[in-house]
């Protein structure tokens, strides 16, 4: 098929002949079609690579993993295999997505070496000036060849403690109790703490009164811990029951025991709340004494009435002297000429 022209643009003057065109544009029909052709081959050829990585990658990525994390809970395994199918997905999708550029620029007359060569001199200057970007995707392939926290596990980074929703090698993404995302740069990032990786431990302190008596505290603390891991609704949550470990301090008002125990990972926080609920209805159906702050009042001398005076051991302040009067009329109605002794009030 002959080249058809569309557009002729030649100087003219009245009077004077039209000269032959200096400037022709002609549009060769087969060649558009070629290059048509070329460009949705191209691009269909690019949609076909992209929706095979979404369907094979997970599972390709999950056998590897499998075989690395064989004996690991499978939590764990799901969120290594679910993070780093995320991650290489991204990746490739960015090489295939410049790769169909540099294979279609040139349909349209744009040269592809030239360009490439000058996109390799701009990402030298930008390599220079940006040592920040370096650092936060070398910080963030060692995160992720290392398994230091994946998405879903529940970290401490950089000061934030939060769940994991997004991880890519230049952020981390956290949200927060309060629902607050925070978007964190991996080059800031010098330690990690995660609360939920293989396991999570049950760990809470529980204070009785110096009058219980602990062999019989730690029987009824044991027992619920055992209910609750028999339970149907934890008992898959729940790997090591909680039980008490040690007496853990004497407080100023109470003796802490200290209580442990293993569950799966981010489960601690729910059975804790559960083992805390359990053991109030325990206590109180045991006659075990959950005690309160109490306020020691030291016995000054006998004030203007020949009455002794009670001062708060702390600073003055209304609560207090509510304190003291309490304790002068208890002294007022003691009998005898004894000196008494400390009295105890409740705040």
């Amino acid at each position: 098929m002959n080249a058809a022209p569309i557009l002729v643009l030649a100087p003219y003057e009245e009077g004077i002949p039209i000269p032959e065109p200096f400037f022709l544009i002609t549009l060769n029909e087969d060649a558009i079609l070629e290059s048509a052709g070329r460009v949705g081959l191209v691009l269909l050829i690019a949609l076909i690579v992209v929706a095979a990585l979404q369907r094979v990658l997970n599972p390709i990525v999950g056998i590897a993993i499998r075989e690395q994390m064989e004996g690991e809970p499978e939590i764990e395994i799901k969120k290594r295999v679910d993070t780093l199918s995320h991650v290489i997905y991204r990746t490739l999708l960015v090489v295939v997505l410049a790769i169909v550029i540099v294979t279609v620029l040139p349909e349209f007359g744009i040269n592809a070496a030239a360009l490439i060569a000058g996109l390799g001199l701009f990402g030298l200057a930008v390599g220079f000036g940006a040592q920040n970007l370096v650092k936060d995707v070398i910080n963030g392939t060692f995160i992720l060849v290392e398994n230091q926290y994946g998405v879903g596990d529940v970290v401490t980074v950089a000061g934030i403690t939060g769940v994991v929703e997004d991880l890519n090698l230049r952020r981390t993404v956290l949200r927060d109790l309060d629902g607050t995302v925070h978007s964190i740069s991996h080059g800031i990032i010098d330690t990690t703490s995660n609360w939920t990786k293989s396991y999570s431990r049950v760990n809470l302190n529980v204070g009785v009164a110096y009058e219980s008596n602990l062999d019989h505290v730690i029987q009824v603390i044991n027992r619920v811990g055992k209910e609750l891991a028999e339970d149907s609704e934890f008992k898959d949550k729940i790997i090591d029951p909680p039980h008490v470990l040690r007496v853990d301090a004497f407080k100023e008002s109470a003796i802490e025991l200290k209580i442990i125990g293993e569950t799966a990972p981010i489960e601690q926080w729910g059975i804790m709340g559960e083992l805390r609920l359990r053991l109030k209805k325990a206590f109180d159906a045991e006659g075990i004494a959950i005690p309160f702050p109490q306020r020691t009042m030291h016995m000054a001398g006998p004030g203007p009435s020949g009455m002794a005076v009670a001062r708060p051991s702390g600073s003055g302040s209304d609560g207090a002297s509510q304190d003291a009067g309490r304790a002068s009329q208890d002294v007022e109605e003691q009998s005898g000429g004894g000196r008494p002794g400390d009295i105890k009030l409740d705040d």
